[in-house]
């Protein structure tokens, strides 16, 4: 590896050799036996690229930047080396780390606890949509992992009596284009004020813009730049298909997101929250019903299937109006997309299913609709008839008050 220029410039990590990343596993990165152990039982088989070449410089002890396609495998190129240090210097308030969305700080979360789970590892979710005061008691017990959006863990930090992070070894940004691109900016630089300069940073992202390469000689020191892909691209085992569809043919997030992941639902119908930072191993194929109009956005929706080594599949529809928009995307990627296969017999006769369950589906909406509209008017027939005997009560408790006087 090239030594290291100056604060802030990063260097390029050694790049292993095709057959060297088939053969490598986890404990000849440098992992312990123990997390080794825990990788199996989660069914990491083997490391992925950005696996095998960040690890092993993180426990050497550089600041890392990550740069991977969506999919790769990144939350385990931190947690990894993060649980591995944690194992040979315990302390609480050990790591933080930076995410756009709480969704994915939920996912972090997850991983770092299945991953840590025969050692102990504690770690709290400080995001917004949820209760200040319950989170408040989580850092109250200072936990080891510290997993939060940047806006909710200043409001903590100003807020939340004893609460700092003074001690803090480990400061990983994931995602850390989108945490910039959503106006985090402030938020950071106030964070990074308030941690200890010494400390081991990582940062994560699928894309280097200008705003990261800024961030990046502000927050870490002479970090080493680990890049499986110096292009935008989607992973080898995504199938990419298109349907071309003429135009006049088509017309609680955590609650929802935690059904579809415990396979209680088999469709999850989601905007472009969805399409960064979820990992859920069983998602076969996705949809896209309109085409993004980012092109880079594409490669995000997509990579929520075929992950960490995974196959999948994807079908994007494209009306004669997105004809423009889809040329674009089939340039960034570097490859022509293929027309899915269908049949149109086999599409006919599913048209009447569609129909029937189109129908069943509103009748449902209506019904429930209806009822909830009861409900409320019921609610409030009961608090206008409490509210009345409430006032009744009152005035009837403040004249006996009066006599009484008397």
């Amino acid at each position: 590896m090239a030594a290291p220029e100056e604060h802030g410039s990063a260097t390029e990590g050694p790049q292993p050799a095709a057959e060297e990343e088939d053969t490598k596993t986890f404990k000849d990165l440098g992992v312990t036996d123990v997390l080794c152990e825990a990788c199996d039982q989660l069914g990491w088989a083997k490391p992925t690229k950005i696996q095998v070449e960040a690890i092993p410089l993180a426990l050497q002890g550089h600041d890392i930047i990550g740069l991977a396609e969506t999919g790769s495998g990144k939350t385990g190129a931190f947690a990894l080396p993060i649980l591995n240090a944690l194992l040979e210097t315990p302390q609480r308030l050990f790591a933080l780390v930076l995410t756009p969305t709480r969704e994915l700080a939920f996912q972090i979360s997850e991983q770092f606890e299945a991953l840590g789970s025969s050692i102990g590892v504690q770690c709290a979710v400080i995001v917004g949509g949820i209760d200040s005061m319950s989170q408040s008691l989580a850092l109250a017990k200072k936990p080891h992992i510290v997993i939060a959006t940047p806006g909710r863990l200043i409001d903590h930090l100003e807020n939340t009596k004893g609460f700092n992070l003074r001690a803090l070894k480990y400061l990983v940004m994931d995602e850390a284009d989108r945490i910039l691109n959503m106006d985090f900016e402030t938020e950071v630089d106030k964070i990074l004020k308030v941690i200890p300069r010494d400390r081991k940073t990582f940062l994560f992202s699928a894309t280097m813009t200008k705003k990261v390469q800024k961030l990046q000689r502000a927050a870490l020191k002479n970090p080493v730049k680990c890049a499986v892909s110096s292009k935008y691209q989607t992973v080898e085992k995504l199938q990419q298909y298109y349907v071309f569809i003429p135009s006049k043919f088509k017309s609680k997030r955590l609650g929802s997101l935690n059904k579809f992941k415990a396979k209680a639902r088999s469709i999850l119908l989601a905007t472009d929250v969805a399409s960064r930072g979820l990992d859920i191993p069983h998602v076969d194929v996705v949809v896209n019903f309109d085409i993004p109009t980012h092109s880079k956005d594409y490669i995000h929706r997509v990579g929520r299937t075929a992950r960490a080594g995974r196959s999948g599949k994807s079908i994007t529809f494209v009306t004669q109006y997105d004809v423009e928009l889809f040329q674009r995307i089939e340039h960034l990627i570097g490859k022509k997309l293929p027309v899915f296969p269908t049949q149109d017999d086999e599409v006919m006769m599913l048209t009447e299913r569609v129909a029937e369950a189109q129908r069943f589906a509103r009748m449902e909406l209506r019904e429930h609709g209806e009822k909830r509209k009861r409900s409320r008017e019921d609610a409030g027939d009961s608090d206008d008839k409490e509210g009345a005997i409430g006032v009744r009560n009152k005035v009837a408790g403040g004249k006996m008050k009066k006599r009484k006087g008397r």
